[in-house]
């Protein structure tokens, strides 16, 4: 149980390092981590990411979360976040992440002392 809060909070520390207006990936985190994988990112985030920005750690697709699409939404739109509207062949009306845009590698205006 230890580990899984160690690797918890890591997973926190990323998100809260992601600028306003740009995103990261589950896996992309992971990455940066050097240590497991989208589903435990997710994970994480659905158990304990209330407390960060979770809205900037997203799905690969841009998607917005089922279910917190309207409050993601009004996040993104207040940050300046790189967004895409919804085709109008589209289910919803709700638009998705301009991923090319909005994702941050991690390097970009960060300090390298902030890598985790």
């Amino acid at each position: 149980m230890e580990e899984l809060r160690e690797y918890a909070e890591r997973v926190l520390e990323v998100a809260e390092l992601i600028p306003p207006g740009r995103v990261m990936t589950y896996g992309d985190i992971a990455e940066w981590l050097e240590e497991g994988g989208p589903r435990q990112v997710g994970r994480v985030m659905a158990l304990y990411g209330g407390g960060v920005p979770w809205w900037r750690v997203v799905r690969s697709d841009g998607t917005l979360l089922p279910g917190h699409e309207l409050s993601a939404l009004a996040h993104y739109r207040s940050e300046g976040t790189p967004l895409r509207e919804a085709a109008r062949s589209a289910d919803s009306h709700v638009p998705r992440l301009d991923m090319k845009r909005a994702r941050w590698d991690g390097d970009e205006g960060a300090d390298d002392s902030a890598h985790i």
